[in-house]
């Protein structure tokens, strides 16, 4: 038995090990300060690999759902079972002209492009990716996020402005408001959790669940699913993909790009889908704890369990409609998670922690304040129904004949 757990905690903490043991070699040669400069570049080429790496993987993933989802096959021309057609698009995207509009603001145009992907990477940094796998444990993890993730926005609407374009800047203004507005509930969904924590950390964060010997997920319910309806809308993922509605405003900002820079746009978009992924993982879903298997084989379990459901979702739901985007935000998820909050506030001063008494009154409030929701919202509901007005279909003109 003991040789066992040897190996189980063996193969969990093999990149520490890994890193350890490259650090120890650079320091038999270099001065503390080159060992941590060159450990600092290695953390950073290995998360941009890593990136770049689960790009290929994502989305031949997504593109084989989706294609289930619509009853086709999906990608299945390129290497075996389609794996390669990837790779195919990243050829096809590289060689493609690089347009650049004639009235275009060139600087803004061209950092526009970049812009978006740098803070996707600079997530990545601050996520626990398996015990001990965390390239900057920062005591404030959360607030670094929320920080960088507005990175996204500017960027967004730098494109939008300076193509010149009037669908472009359409696309991009529609970015900055629905960004703007679900960005609220998002972080307000979060607070809840921080505050049964008492740290910003996501390393803190996951340790937590551990005392509590629950997932937040179970304690807050509401709270996960505010978050990942906020985040969805954040990362701009459909049905709340407006800013690049392509029957109204062609393809949004991104409509003058082309090329290396359009790749650009689609590396962020999928990279920020992971990272609300990993961020609801983490905050949410124990992040790597869990049973028999490595911690980071948990972690990427769950982190793409919830992908699965962007890709459900996406397949699934239609597009909203920019006002009922807007009172979506506005009229529900803020609402409910400012009273999430309160009543989080209030139940974490009344009961223990890490106590199961504490972990039912959780429940309960949850339950109590789903069951509210659902006794005020389902008669408007029904009225909202019944006061629906068919537009009768016009009669067929008759064409005389003679």
């Amino acid at each position: 038995m003991e040789a066992i757990q040897g190996i189980l905690e063996f193969i969990d903490q093999i990149f520490v090990k890994l890193s350890f043991w490259f650090s120890a070699q650079l320091a038999n040669f270099l001065p503390d300060w080159g060992v941590t400069f060159i450990m600092m570049f290695a953390t950073v080429l290995v998360l941009i690999v890593f990136g770049l790496a689960s790009i290929i993987w994502i989305n031949v993933f997504e593109r084989k759902i989706i294609g289930r989802i619509q009853d086709r096959y999906g990608p299945n021309r390129f290497g075996p079972w389609g794996l390669l057609q990837c790779v195919a698009d990243m050829i096809k995207l590289l060689t493609k002209e690089d347009v650049t509009p004639t009235k275009a603001d060139r600087l803004i145009f061209n950092l526009a492009a970049v812009a978006p992907v740098i803070p996707t990477f600079m997530i990545l940094a601050v996520l626990p990716f398996g015990r001990g796998m965390v390239a900057a444990d920062l005591s404030i993890g959360y607030l670094y996020i929320v920080a960088v993730g507005c990175l996204g926005t500017i960027a967004i609407f730098m494109a939008g402005w300076s193509s010149r374009n009037k669908y472009a800047l359409l696309g991009g203004m529609r970015t900055v408001a629905q960004m703007i507005s679900y960005e609220i509930p998002m972080v307000l969904s979060v607070v809840g959790v921080l505050l049964l924590v008492g740290s910003l950390s996501m390393v803190s964060i996951v340790e937590a669940q551990g005392q509590w010997r629950l997932p937040f997920v179970v304690l807050q319910p509401l709270a996960f699913v505010l978050y990942f309806t906020a985040a969805v809308a954040e990362v701009n993922r459909s049905p709340f993909d407006l800013p690049e509605g392509e029957s109204e405003i062609v393809a949004g900002y991104h409509t003058e790009y082309s090329g290396i820079k359009f790749a650009m746009f689609l590396l962020a978009e999928y990279i920020n889908a992971f990272s609300i992924c990993a961020i609801a993982t983490t905050v949410f879903l124990g992040g790597w704890q869990g049973p028999i298997l490595p911690s980071w084989a948990w972690f990427f379990i769950k982190t793409y369990f919830l992908y699965f459901v962007l890709i459900w979702m996406r397949g699934t739901l239609p597009r909203l409609r920019v006002d009922q985007l807007m009172n979506f935000s506005w009229k529900t998820l803020v609402p409910l998670a400012l009273a999430n909050l309160m009543l989080t506030a209030l139940v974490a001063k009344l009961v223990p922690q890490y106590s199961h008494v504490g972990a039912i009154a959780f429940l309960v409030m949850n339950v109590v304040v789903i069951v509210c929701i659902a006794l005020v919202k389902y008669p408007r509901w029904r009225r909202d129904r019944r006061e629906v007005v068919l537009v009768p279909r016009t009669a067929t003109p008759q064409v005389d004949s003679s």
